[in-house]
């Protein structure tokens, strides 16, 4: 398990220290953090040039967790909807995104295209 990220104010305050001149362990007493963070934060600001978290490695969804729950009330108000009829949905919502692509989340949320077509239930806990 992760530990929990330290705060971009934090993060700036040991550069602030580190810029002004103050050593690693000086800095880790002060602050109350490992001395190995603070090494870790300088060299993450001397890399970068900033303190905020980066974006991790990974694709995006195509679609988000928003548009999917969206999509999916849609299908438990009206189990007879049609891919077409939820890609014009998703569309209106601002995620556009292919029949291909909705039918995806759909089949890796546990859905089927038979529970579109109104012949089966969705399963419990989809969302």
């Amino acid at each position: 398990m992760r530990s929990k990220e330290f705060s971009v104010e934090l993060q700036d305050r040991i550069v602030s220290r580190h810029r002004s001149g103050e050593g690693y362990q000086k800095m880790s007493a002060a602050l109350k953090v490992p001395k190995n963070t603070v090494a870790s934060i300088i060299l993450k600001w001397k890399t970068f040039g900033t303190t905020k978290t980066l974006p991790r490695a990974g694709r995006r969804a195509k679609l988000h967790n928003r548009g999917r729950r969206a999509l999916f009330r849609e299908v438990i108000k009206n189990l007879m909807v049609t891919l077409t009829e939820l890609r014009s949905s998703s569309v209106d919502m601002g995620e556009p995104s292919r029949r291909t692509t909705i039918s995806a989340a759909f089949h890796q949320s546990g859905g089927s295209h038979s529970s579109v077509k109104g012949t089966r239930q969705l399963p419990k806990g989809t969302f």
